[in-house]
C-alpha cells in the first residue's frame, strides 16, 4: 500500500478534505462551484465552499453524526450535495450517492444495505419519497434538504433545512474550535471515501467501497494524460451516484482546482451548457447519441441550400477532420475546404452544442458506435474514450492526444496494469481498485483473484500499438449455431448511431440466425412523419406504421452491409427484426438507471416475441403492463410486424 500512497497522495494531500482546505488557503478566491439559480449563475469560491463543509461538518457532528457513519445524498447535482460529500468525509464518515430518479422501493434496498443513519435530498419530492420508506429502514434518524420550496408545512423533528444545519455547525465550531481540525487529521488515505452502489444488471446492488488513494489516484492519472488545469470548467449534470461523475465532478475537481458547474434543471442543461461553454465534457454515449440526433432533426427542417453545404462539409469533416485534429499531414486542397467548413458549419455547430471550448470530451460507460465516435472528432472536438468500472473508479485506459482510435479504449492508464485471460476476459490492477464489496466479502473475494487481479467481466484483446478493444460483456458474448461469435453490443451499437434508433437488444446466442428488438427514437421519427404527411398519436402508433418499418429496415440493412466487410462478426446480420410498441424503461424494469440493458429480464419478459422472430411469424400480438410516473400502472397493446432484413454475403480481405 506504501507505493499507492506515494502515488495518490504527493505533498501529504491523501484525503480529500485535505485537498479542499489546500485550494482554499492557496487560492481563496478563485472559482470552485456555480449554479444556476432562478436564471442567474450563482458562484461559490475555494474559501467560500471550505467554509461552508466545515459548518456542514459540524452541524452533522452536533446532530450525532460518527466516524464510519453512511451518509444517502439524493438529488440532482447541487453544489451543496457535493459539499455535503466532503464534510461527511471530514468526519470519517462514508457518502452514499443514490439515483435521483429512483422510486422509493428502489431506493430501500440501498438504504437498508447501507445501514444509513443520515440523509441530505435535494427537494421535496426526495423528502416524500424518504417519508414514505422510513418506516422500513430503522436506522434512518435525520433528512436534510436543500430546497426549501413546499416544506413549509413539514414538521417532523428529524427534518432539517440545510441552513438551519450550517447555523447549528457554526456554533459547535465557535464552541470547540480545534474539533474539525482534529477529525480532518484523523483521516488517512485507505480510509473509504466514497460508497456506489453498483446498477445490478444481474441481481441486486453491490456498494463498492472506494478510498481517498484509489479515487486521488485515478484523478490524478487522468489529469496527467490530458493536462488538465485549474482554470478549466465541467458541467456536473450526470447523477451523482454514477462512478462517472464522482470521478469528474468531484475527485478530480478537488485534485485539479477547476470550477464544476450545476445546471438549473435536467430541462435546461443544454442551454446551460451552451452558456458556461465547458473547457472539459463527459458524457455516456447516450447523451452524444441524442446531441446527434437533434442536429439532424434540425438539418431535416432546414432549405435546401444548407442541407447541400451541411452534406458537403461533413463529408470534407469524415474526410480529414480526424487528422486535422491529431495534427497529420492533410493535403492543402482538403485542409482550405476545412478551414472553410469550420467557418460556416463546424464552428456555428460545436456552438450550438455548447462545445467551442472543449479542450477534452470523454464519453464512457458503454461501447460508443465508431461512426458516432468519428463524428464529433471530425467536427473539431477532441472526443476520446476511457474505460473503467464502478470498481476502479472509471479509470483503467485513457487515450492520450495522438493515439485516439475510434475501436479502442486507449492504453492502459498511468499506474495501471492490463492483461488478458485465457478465456479472453480483461484483467486489470492498480491503484484505483476496490477495497471490497460492503458487507460482501464473498463477492470481493471473487471478482478480486489470488493474484490480485479485478476481474472486469469484459471480453477483450491488447492490439498491436497496445490499446485495448472491448468486445462486449464477457457473460454477453456467444456463439452462433454454426460457431461464430456472437457480440450483441457491438452490433447494437452500430444500430444507435442511426438517428432514428434509440434502443436495440440483439439474440442469437446459440440460435441460427441474429434477430433483434428495435426502440425508435420517437423525436426523430416523429419529425420524420411529420414532414411525409404521416399522422400518429403516439408512440405506439408511430412505432408499428409499415412506412416506419420500412425507414428502419433501411438502417439495419445499412449495417449487415457493413458487418459483411468484418470477418469477426460477418455472421451476426440481423436476419428479422420488430419495432417494440414501448420503450425500454428503467421504472419496467428493463433497464437499469444508467440505462443499460437488463438483457435477461428482457428476454424473459418478451419471451413471447423471441419465439415469434424464430418461429417465422409475420406479426405478433403482446399486451404488456407499464408503470407512470405517478405511480399508476396501465397496459401497452399492440400487433407487432416482424420484419425480414436483407442480408450480405462475407467480403473477404485481400491478404
Amino acid at each position: 500500500m506504501p507505493e499507492q500512497a506515494n502515488i495518490a497522495a504527493p505533498d501529504g494531500l491523501h484525503t480529500f478534505p485535505r485537498l479542499l482546505l489546500n485550494h482554499a488557503r492557496m487560492r481563496p478566491q478563485a472559482p470552485a462551484m456555480r449554479e444556476k439559480h432562478l436564471g442567474i449563475w450563482q458562484t461559490w469560491s475555494w474559501a467560500d465552499v471550505a467554509e461552508r463543509v466545515r459548518a456542514l461538518a459540524c452541524g452533522l457532528a452536533e446532530l450525532g453524526f460518527k466516524r464510519g457513519d453512511n451518509l444517502a445524498i439524493i438529488g440532482d447535482n447541487r453544489p451543496h450535495l457535493y459539499m455535503m460529500m466532503t464534510a461527511a468525509q471530514c468526519l470519517g464518515g462514508v457518502p452514499v450517492p443514490l439515483y435521483q430518479d429512483a422510486v422509493a422501493d428502489e431506493m430501500l434496498f440501498v438504504l437498508q444495505d447501507a445501514g444509513v443513519r443520515f440523509a441530505i435530498v435535494e427537494d421535496q419530492e426526495q423528502v416524500d419519497k424518504l417519508l414514505e420508506i422510513k418506516d422500513r429502514v430503522g436506522t434512518l434518524e435525520h433528512i436534510v434538504y436543500d430546497d426549501p420550496r413546499g416544506m413549509r408545512h413539514y414538521n417532523q423533528p428529524f427534518l432539517h433545512d440545510v441552513h438551519e444545519l450550517m447555523a447549528m455547525g457554526r456554533i459547535h465550531d465557535r464552541n470547540h474550535p480545534d474539533f474539525l481540525a482534529g477529525e480532518i487529521e484523523q483521516g488517512h488515505f485507505d480510509d473509504v471515501s466514497v460508497m456506489l452502489y453498483t446498477s445490478g444488471t444481474t441481481g441486486k446492488p453491490k456498494g463498492v467501497c472506494q478510498t481517498h488513494a484509489a479515487f486521488i489516484a485515478a484523478a490524478q492519472g487522468g489529469i496527467q494524460v490530458d493536462r488538465m488545469t485549474a482554470d478549466g470548467d465541467i458541467l456536473s449534470y450526470l447523477p451523482m451516484a454514477w462512478v462517472g461523475d464522482h470521478l469528474f465532478s468531484f475527485a478530480q475537481a478537488l485534485v485539479c482546482g477547476f470550477t464544476i458547474n450545476c445546471p438549473e434543471s435536467a430541462d435546461t442543461v443544454m442551454n446551460d451548457l451552451r452558456e458556461i461553454g465547458p473547457t472539459y465534457y463527459f458524457a455516456p454515449p447516450r447523451v452524444f447519441e441524442g446531441l446527434l440526433t437533434q442536429v439532424m432533426i434540425r438539418m431535416e427542417d432546414a432549405g435546401k441550400l444548407k442541407q447541400r453545404l451541411f452534406h458537403h462539409f461533413m463529408a470534407v469533416a469524415k474526410r480529414c477532420g480526424g487528422d486535422i485534429l491529431d495534427g497529420n499531414s492533410v493535403g492543402a486542397g482538403d485542409r482550405f475546404q476545412y478551414w472553410l467548413g469550420n467557418l460556416i458549419i463546424y464552428g456555428p455547430l460545436r456552438n450550438v452544442l455548447g462545445m467551442n471550448r472543449i479542450r477534452v470530451a470523454y464519453t464512457a460507460g458503454a461501447a460508443i458506435g465508431p461512426e458516432l465516435f468519428s463524428f464529433y472528432r471530425s467536427i473539431g472536438i477532441n472526443l476520446k474514450q476511457l474505460y473503467g468500472q464502478t470498481e476502479t473508479c472509471a479509470y483503467v485506459c485513457l487515450q492520450p492526444d495522438g493515439q485516439v482510435k475510434a475501436d479502442t479504449v486507449g492504453a492502459p492508464a498511468p499506474g495501471v496494469e492490463i492483461k488478458i485471460a485465457d478465456n479472453g476476459e480483461v484483467l486489470v490492477k492498480g491503484p484505483m481498485l476496490l477495497k471490497g464489496y460492503y458487507k460482501r466479502p464473498d463477492a470481493t473475494a471473487e471478482t478480486i483473484n489470488a493474484d490480485g487481479w479485478f476481474m472486469t467481466g469484459d471480453a477483450g484483446f491488447i492490439d498491436d500499438d497496445g490499446h485495448l478493444k472491448i468486445i462486449d460483456r464477457a457473460k454477453d458474448v456467444g456463439k452462433l449455431h454454426n460457431g461464430s461469435m456472437f457480440a450483441p453490443n457491438y452490433i447494437e451499437n452500430k444500430l444507435k448511431f442511426f438517428q432514428h434508433i434509440k434502443e436495440v437488444v440483439c439474440f442469437g446466442h446459440d440460435r441460427e440466425m441474429v434477430c433483434a428488438f428495435i426502440n425508435i427514437d420517437v423525436g426523430a421519427v416523429g419529425n420524420w412523419a411529420e414532414r411525409r404527411g404521416i399522422a400518429y398519436s403516439g408512440y405506439t402508433d408511430l412505432a408499428g406504421k409499415p412506412e416506419v418499418c420500412e425507414l428502419i429496415r433501411e438502417c439495419v440493412e445499412k449495417v449487415n452491409a457493413d458487418l459483411a466487410h468484418d470477418s469477426m462478426v460477418a455472421d451476426s446480420q440481423i436476419h428479422r427484426f420488430l419495432v417494440l410498441h414501448k420503450e425500454l424503461d428503467p421504472d419496467d424494469d428493463e433497464l437499469t438507471r444508467t440505462r443499460k440493458v437488463r438483457r435477461n429480464f428482457v428476454a424473459d419478459k418478451y419471451a413471447v416475441l423471441i419465439d415469434a422472430l424464430y418461429g417465422g411469424k409475420a406479426t405478433q400480438f403482446i399486451e404488456t403492463e407499464v408503470k407512470f410516473e405517478d405511480g399508476r400502472r396501465g397496459k401497452v397493446a399492440a400487433d407487432l410486424k416482424i420484419v425480414d432484413a436483407k442480408t450480405f454475403p462475407i467480403v473477404k480481405r485481400a491478404a
